[in-house]
Parts: C-alpha cells; structure tokens; sequence
C-alpha cells in the first residue's frame, strides 16, 4: 500500500514537515502531482466546493490554476494531534484582467495511518491588492527557504 511519509501521529517537526511538502507540492501548480497525497476517496470543502475523490479534485484544481494566475502560496503550521494537523496559508496571484488578490485562509487536515489526506476542510477569504503589495516575490515554483513566512511577513 503507497504511503506518504512522515506518517501520524504528528509531532510538531514532522507535522511541520507535511505542511512543507504540501506548499512546495501546491506552488507547482500540477494537479497530477498535488493530487498524489490524497486518498482515493478524500472528501474536501472549499469554499462552495466539495469535490470527493483525486478525479474531482484534479479538475477543482484545474479549474483553479487556469483563473488564479501566477500563484504563490505559503502555509504555516498552526496545530497537530494524532492523525489531524491545522495550517494557516495565504496565496497571492492575480486574474485574467491582472487584478491581484492576496487569499487569506485555514485548513484542517485529516490522514490516514499511511500518511495520505483522506479529509480537507478550507476557509478562505480574497483581498484585492495592488501589485505594489505584493509580499511573495520568488520565481515562479517552490519558495525559496530564504524567503520569509507568514509570521516573519506579519500576515
């Protein structure tokens, strides 16, 4: 059976560890890559959608990367226990018109005992900005360690 280690329970390094692997996955910006991590039945909320199965979280994802244009996305851990771990995320990119937004946000994340996500629940809330505000400056992919976090961006 496929496993995707570090596997519960979290502790605050490992759960940390997931939370990394899960932006660095997210800011490819590849649905078949993203959705490699969930189970095959993962249930999720997001926003006004709840697409259930890889298969219909590809296509959320899809859907999602063809409006939301130069995508960049930090998460930070905010709790864990057990098999469960909280994160906080921003995202900035900007639609077909070039508006930018910065997309503020919390999700709870649930795995099984081989370390795939079988549940997703996310908030999320989108503030237009200017491009002059823009925090998340790096090439387009994984961000840079270098780059700061939330915390250190005080968002």
């Amino acid at each position: 059976m496929e496993t995707k280690p570090p596997l519960p329970p979290f502790t605050p390094e490992s759960a940390a560890q997931k939370v990394r692997m899960a932006e660095d996955a997210w800011n490819s910006r590849d649905p078949d890559r993203v959705v490699q991590v969930y189970t095959e039945d993962t249930r999720w909320r997001n926003r006004a959608e709840f697409p259930v199965g890889r298969e219909q979280v590809r296509q959320f994802l899809q859907r999602k990367w063809a409006r939301e244009l130069d995508y960049r996305l930090i998460k930070e851990l905010w709790a864990c226990g057990g098999n469960r771990v909280a994160v906080r995320f921003a995202y900035e990119c900007h639609d077909d018109s070039g508006q930018w937004f910065r997309s503020y946000g919390n999700e709870n994340w649930e795995f099984n005992e081989q370390g795939l996500m079988q549940r997703r629940f996310a908030s999320i809330n989108d503030l237009p900005i200017a491009e002059a505000d823009r925090k998340f400056h790096w090439p387009l992919g994984r961000r840079p360690d270098a780059h700061p976090g939330l915390s250190e961006l005080g968002l």
